[in-house]
């Protein structure tokens, strides 16, 4: 494992030294201390550390790299990935995953306003909640909330898939609430999917049912005929 130690190098030094590596190496960043565009345009199967919170557009148009940062990130974290991993163990600043064609973007925390805007193939998984306006103009791609979504989510979505464990403020315009035909709840036989446009666009929320969804049994009713027996 290679260090590189902020304190000391420069973010250009340590951008450089990642784009010139050999394949499979992995790398540690220290001393990270928010600075901006850290791991940016990464185009190796590396594995990168950064131990420490990082600034704007961290891992940006990441490619084929495994990025872990240990801390919350600022605005654009992963913006324009293409494949690769990027893991986020805090939280993260609006934007996330913006424009991205690939790749997964986890976030252990919330996320901010706009996450996965523009999102154009990339899956991304939050474990808390995210802000207003998350997938506008979502293209292509999965949005996985654990946590609640703020207002206008889903606004002038395509074709992502959109799944929240909790609770939505709002939807945002041409998106409707409809039930999944394709998924059932064991408890009560019937799920519900979060915004969908009328004609070609459908998203799902996760397999929790709603507080008003209830279960019902069916009862066969007795024979009628002349030979059945009382």
């Amino acid at each position: 494992m290679q260090t590189i130690d902020l304190s000391t190098a420069t973010v250009r030094d340590l951008n450089q030294a990642l784009h010139g590596q050999a394949i499979d190496s992995e790398w540690r960043v220290t001393h990270s201390n928010g600075k901006h565009n850290l791991a940016v345009g990464v185009n190796q199967p590396v594995s990168i550390d950064i131990e420490g919170h990082a600034g704007y557009y961290c891992a940006g148009m990441n490619q084929q790299a495994s990025i872990t940062v240990h801390g919350n990130v600022g605005v654009g974290c992963a913006e324009n990935m293409m494949s690769g991993s990027v893991r986020v163990k805090g939280s993260a600043s609006q934007a996330a995953g913006a424009t991205a064609h690939g790749g997964l973007l986890v976030i252990e925390g919330d996320a901010g306003a706009r996450c996965g805007i523009s999102m154009k193939g990339i899956d991304i998984v939050v474990g808390g909640s995210i802000g207003h306006m998350s997938c506008f103009m979502g293209q292509a791609g999965r949005l996985v909330v654990c946590g609640d979504a703020g207002d206008a989510l889903g606004d002038s979505l395509y074709e992502t898939h959109i799944y929240v464990k909790g609770t939505v403020e709002s939807l945002g315009s041409d998106c409707i609430e409809k039930r999944c035909a394709a998924s059932t709840c064991k408890s009560c036989k019937r799920c519900w999917t979060w915004p969908v446009s009328p004609i070609r666009r459908r998203t799902s929320s996760a397999t929790v049912p709603p507080a008003s969804c209830t279960t019902s049994k069916s009862i066969t009713p007795p024979r009628t005929d002349p030979g059945a027996s009382p």
